[in-house]
Formats: structure tokens, sequence, C-alpha cells
């Protein structure tokens, strides 16, 4: 029944042979055997694709949800309800999983050694109930979707520099005073965000224009990349400037090596979330991940 699950969330027998260290051929028994028994078709196969039978589609709702509370009552089982065992799957951006989300595996897996923690970072879209995520850490604006989700945290987004670029500026370009400065400047866009190109900003108290005052500038550059850690790369090596979350320079703003550009004029923070398939909220490991992550940002660092 789980290897039956694991196929129709991921389509693929090959991918549910990875995850399980099996073979193909040994997955495909496994749904042929469950077929039998049951006496009826549940998938349908073809050499481009699979697809639910309508018995098929029917009996995977009930049969998804079994599995995950099968799974739960085991590991209470196996612990004697004392302590949380087993996989637990993760997924976050590169940049927020290497620089936040690692140091927080790190301090849970401490706390409940029993665990074991699959952590998957990429900056594309991930499909969580296709790669069987539990639960993932999820910067900016959700779509809508059946996932469960909850926002812990805020993260500030500052426009920065190298301090090495903005030596290089001729003089009669001046580092940016007005958001319409950087129409002159080359700036550095990541294009996993809606607003791309687009930077918006509202002056503070501290800028010429009267508080609350918008501004949108079109900006252009000669480099654009899907990566936070391009963009990192990218304003470091002092190529441009970038509008990012400020925990991407954390210890370069410390240092004075990168700058806070236009300090007086404020961009929308990017919203911090914790997203789960429905039927994998509910489970002790998730929720007491989601606890120790919303706990640890919404105190400390964003």
């Amino acid at each position: 029944m789980s290897a039956f699950v694991r196929v129709v969330e991921s389509g693929s027998f090959s991918a549910v042979a990875r995850e399980l260290n099996a073979t193909q051929s040994a997955i495909s028994k496994q749904v042929a055997a469950l077929e039998a028994a049951l006496g009826g078709r549940l998938l349908t196969r073809t050499t481009r694709a699979l697809s639910l039978t309508e018995e098929g589609a029917r009996y995977f709702e009930q049969a998804r949800r079994l599995v995950a509370e099968i799974a739960e009552a085991e590991s209470a089982v196996r612990s004697g309800g004392r302590e949380l065992t087993g996989w637990l799957r993760v997924a976050a951006s590169v940049g927020y999983g290497r620089l936040r989300v690692m140091p927080l595996v790190q301090s849970f897996l401490a706390r409940h050694r029993s665990v074991r923690v699959d952590l998957r970072l990429s900056d594309g879209f991930v499909d969580l109930i296709e790669q069987g995520i539990d639960i993932a850490v999820r910067l900016g604006e959700l779509p809508d979707s059946s996932l469960v989700a909850r926002r812990v945290a805020t993260t500030p987004r500052w426009l920065m520099a190298h301090r090495d670029h903005l030596r290089r500026l001729p003089k009669a370009r001046r580092a940016p005073r007005t958001p319409e400065d950087l129409l002159h400047h080359n700036c550095i866009v990541y294009t996993e965000v809606p607003w791309r190109s687009t930077w918006k900003f509202t002056a503070g108290p501290g800028a010429a224009e009267p508080v609350g005052s918008a501004r949108t500038v079109q900006v252009q550059g000669n480099l654009q990349t899907n990566s936070s850690e391009v963009i990192r790369a990218a304003v470091l090596a002092g190529m441009g400037i970038g509008f990012s979350p400020t925990w991407l320079f954390e210890e370069e703003l410390a240092s004075g090596a990168v700058q806070h550009l236009l300090p007086d004029w404020e961009a929308a923070g990017i919203p911090i979330h914790l997203v789960s398939p429905p039927q994998r909220h509910q489970s002790a490991k998730v929720r007491a991940f989601a606890e120790h992550v919303a706990q640890a940002l919404g105190q400390g660092k964003k």
C-alpha cells in the first residue's frame, strides 16, 4: 500500500525505487500484488505515463491517509511514545536552507536523536506531494493551494552593494540617493519572485519625501538569475546592486563590506511560511519541527 501511494504521488515507479533503495521491478511487483489482492486494477500504465483508474482513485485517497496513520502509530510503538523516530523530509530554498534551515535541523536532531532528516534544497518549484516532502520552509507570498501553511516570520529586504562596487562608480554616477537613481545603475535581478525587476519602495522618516510616499522603479542590469546564491556571489564580486533579504549578507553587512543603500526608503518584508501536505501536517515529527522552526524564527534571526 505504501509503495502504491508513493508511485501515485511521484508519478513514477523508478522515482519510488530510488527513494526506497529498491529496484523498479520490485516496486512494480508490489503494486501488482496489491492489485491482485484487491481483485481490481488501480493503475493504467503506458510507456509515457501512469494514471489512476476510477477504482484506483477512490482507493488512493483512503490508502494515503491510512499509510500516514500507520507510520505514525508504528513510530509511537517503537519509541514507547516517548520520542520521535524515523525520517523527516524537509525542503527549502538553497540560500535560506544553507544559512538558516540547516542550523535549525542541526539543533532539532540534537534534541531528537532518533529522527533522521532528509534536507532537500532547491530554488525552483518543488511539488511537496510528488517529492514526498513532509514540511517546507518557503519565502514569499504563497499561491492558493491545498497545502497547509503557517506564517512564522517576516524577513527584511534591503538594497545592497559591495563597497568595492561603490568605489569604482564614475564620479558622474554617485551611489543612489533616491529610488529613481537606480535607473542609472547596474542592478542584479532575482527571477524567482513576482516583482523581478520591478522594485518598490516607501519613504521612511528620513527620506526627503513625505513618509509613506511610494516609488516604483523598473531596474535594468546585465545579470539576472533564479539562484539566491548567484545573487550573493555577484554582489560580493562587486558586479552591481542587489535587492535581497538581509540574511543573505548578514556577516558582510556587519563588517561593512556590503553596504545598505537608500536606508531611508523601506521595502516590504518577505513572509516566511511553513508548508505541509494536508495528510502530513498532523504528524508528530512535522508538528515538532514546525514548532522548533517557528520558535527560533520568532525569537531570533529571520
